[in-house]
């Protein structure tokens, strides 16, 4: 973009569709598959000293085997209120405490549940969509402003709305690149 007030108006609105992409992406990493792994446990906050605690920062969490997440608390004197918080998280999960650690089997998914989880995907990718549609939405009612205002040329408005166009479907196709592999990776039998 070679208006300066347009160069403003783009940065901002790419720098709020990454953030949306972001969330999506941590979205996708908590959603759950058929196989252990550490992200889908964070969602999960710990009554630590009577403040809320992300599990991740009260623990070291491993996933030694496909079907198994340890956490490994910093103070074991919390195994009871990790073991209360992850069950209570509506993940499903039922973890157990061993009085050194919290062991969380991860139970393999039905197809019911799998459809269930794409499904949840699709919401997912479905409202961030809409999230970058609406910065989009946001960015070219500035730049309409800047026309409307003299501010810029027609030519500038024309090729800041093609612009603005094109980084939308390419952020666009990144969450939807993202949500077939998480798809796939739901959907795979193991």
């Amino acid at each position: 973009m070679a208006h300066p007030a347009l160069k403003e108006v783009y940065s901002t609105l790419k720098t709020r569709m990454e953030k949306a992409v972001e969330d999506f992406r941590r979205e996708m990493a908590a959603t759950r598959t058929g196989r252990a792994n550490i992200h889908m446990l964070d969602t999960v906050t710990v009554d630590y000293y009577g403040e809320q605690m992300p599990l991740n920062q009260v623990s070291q969490i491993h996933a030694p085997e496909p079907q198994m997440i340890t956490v490994q608390p910093f103070d074991t004197s919390q195994l009871g209120a990790i073991e209360k918080a992850i069950r209570g998280a509506g993940l499903g999960l039922n973890p157990m405490n061993d009085g050194k650690l919290v062991r969380v089997p991860i139970p393999a998914l039905t197809e019911e549940r799998r459809k269930d989880m794409v499904k949840h995907l699709h919401k997912i990718l479905e409202d961030h969509r809409t999230a970058i549609r609406n910065v989009r939405r946001d960015g070219n009612d500035s730049i309409k402003k800047a026309m409307k205002d003299k501010k810029i040329a027609e030519d500038d408005e024309k090729r800041a709305l093609d612009e603005i166009q094109k980084l939308t479907d390419d952020e666009i196709k990144r969450m939807e690149e993202m949500s077939k592999a998480k798809e796939k990776e739901v959907l795979e039998f193991k």
